[in-house]
């Protein structure tokens, strides 16, 4: 039988059927993780006030988005991430050769969103910033483990025609037994993680898996760029 129902307002239901997938939230997640590192990097160093700035352009997106059913999901979402910008925006813009206080600025929107979580609030947006919060965190940690914090303090400063020399020496470093070892631990855990979460048929779960998931990829990218360039 044929199904006669109309719509009047087919993109209504087109939000309404985008909400209720999980793998759109998981792709969503994987795309806001991938926006900081692609297009915030670059552009706060030339203007980071401006960065900071467009931080209320995406809390005035999601508020937008959260305040209509059919984009309910997605303003929270959206949420989550103007907290990643934000954070990414203040460290990366004025204190990016301080490593040490890397993961305590990351973390400002922390207790925020702990809080809204255990108050049953922005549930997706508080796990994708959870997510992203702690695949940053296992950057960080390799960066201990592998002695790579001094690379990275030295890359903050020089001239860029300077840097390609200290990439290299760092790949040298990623490429022995004990990079490799904490590599494949780290990236063990975050995927293992990553797989659970999927497995709980949750919107915020899934932002999370995407979060994390997505961390492994691009610190991927930019191992295989590294030692392109090396090899070069």
């Amino acid at each position: 039988m044929l199904n006669n129902t109309f719509n009047p307002n087919p993109a209504k239901g087109w939000l309404v059927a985008l909400s209720e997938s999980h793998w759109q939230v998981f792709c969503g997640a994987a795309a806001l993780v991938s926006i900081p590192v692609f297009i915030e990097a670059p552009l706060v160093r030339q203007m980071p006030g401006l960065c900071l700035a467009l931080t209320m352009l995406w809390v005035a997106l999601s508020y937008f988005l959260y305040q209509r059913p059919q984009t309910r999901l997605w303003g929270d979402l959206l949420f989550g991430f103007s907290w990643s910008w934000f954070a990414g925006a203040i460290y990366w813009g004025w204190w990016r050769w301080l490593p040490a206080i890397h993961l305590p600025v990351e973390s400002i929107g922390l207790p925020i969103v702990i809080w809204l979580y255990w108050q049953g609030k922005g549930k997706v947006g508080s796990l994708f910033y959870i997510g992203s919060l702690l695949g940053t965190a296992a950057t960080d940690f390799y960066m201990y483990a592998v002695d790579l914090v001094q690379y990275w303090q030295q890359v903050m400063v020089v001239e860029p025609d300077l840097v390609a020399p200290l990439l290299q020496a760092a790949i040298s470093q990623v490429q022995t037994p004990r990079g490799t070892a904490w590599a494949v631990l780290l990236v063990s855990l975050l995927l293992s993680l990553g797989i659970i979460c999927l497995s709980q048929k949750k919107n915020h779960w899934y932002a999370f898996s995407g979060a994390v998931l997505t961390t492994i990829f691009v610190d991927s990218l930019f191992l295989v760029a590294a030692t392109f360039t090396q090899s070069m």
